[in-house]
């Protein structure tokens, strides 16, 4: 069989990437530390994704088998894709508007409340008013994101912020997602547009090393970290009722 160069190349970059996310291990599991220390006081973890994609990592680590009950996704329809590609964008780029989502949500009420922020390119509007508004609730804040994007982005492009500012240098950590310059990475022969976007892999796979080492950092506190199982499992409905209960008060879309 033919060698199929351009599925070689996604693959092979996609790998890449990992092992590149893989070697931050030391700033993952420091954020985890932080992470399993809010969930053992029986607070809950607020994640946002500021962009229409980036909420897909919101959603990887919400209401899933091997996911933390303790999770509060913040998924506003104004980011939302559903709602229209444009407006999507038109909403994340729009000054302001983060800091309303999180009054919406009633994040940052109590100083020492934890919130991840994951956005691959980190530099709109929505990005940079969470950080900062949250760094003014005295909120821990972690980032997922990448400099390779935002280091060379004009500061005066229409996606930025209008300040300039960068995500990963606001948070108190960075996990960097190692994106790659302009996402997509595949080139295929005939036309000069590039395909096999990586934003969502860098996002997800970060994410979800996060939430494992902030499991094996509950474990070494002795504390019993709230996981959902399957449902699809025997007895998975009724382990994870016991969950559901303890966290709906807290968590605004789980149910």
């Amino acid at each position: 069989m033919a060698e199929n160069k351009e599925l070689s190349s996604y693959r092979d970059t996609i790998f890449d990437i990992m092992n590149r996310i893989a070697g931050e291990i030391d700033t993952i599991q420091a954020a985890a530390e932080k992470v399993a220390e809010v969930i053992a006081r029986d607070e809950v973890v607020h994640v946002v994704g500021p962009g229409g994609h980036s909420n897909m990592a919101v959603e990887e680590v919400f209401w899933r088998a091997g996911g933390f009950a303790a999770v509060n996704p913040i998924l506003d329809p104004g980011t939302n894709l559903i709602h229209g590609g444009a407006r999507s964008m038109i909403v994340e780029r729009t000054p302001g508007y983060g800091i309303k989502v999180l009054d919406a949500y009633r994040v940052g009420r109590q100083p020492g409340e934890l919130i991840i922020i994951a956005n691959a390119y980190g530099v709109n509007c929505m990005c940079i008013d969470l950080v900062e508004e949250a760094k003014r609730r005295q909120m821990i804040t972690v980032g997922i994101t990448s400099r390779s994007y935002a280091d060379v982005l004009p500061k005066d492009h229409p996606s930025r912020h209008p300040t300039g500012k960068n995500l990963y240098q606001e948070v108190e950590y960075f996990l960097n997602n190692h994106l790659p310059y302009g996402d997509a990475i595949v080139e295929i022969e005939g036309t000069d547009r590039k395909m096999g976007p990586t934003s969502t892999f860098c996002n997800v796979f970060t994410i979800n090393l996060l939430m494992i080492e902030t499991t094996k950092a509950m474990v070494k506190m002795g504390v019993d970290p709230p996981i959902f199982i399957s449902g699809n499992l025997p007895g998975g409905d009724e382990a994870n009722k016991q969950l559901i209960d303890r966290y709906i008060p807290k968590v605004k879309h789980l149910m």
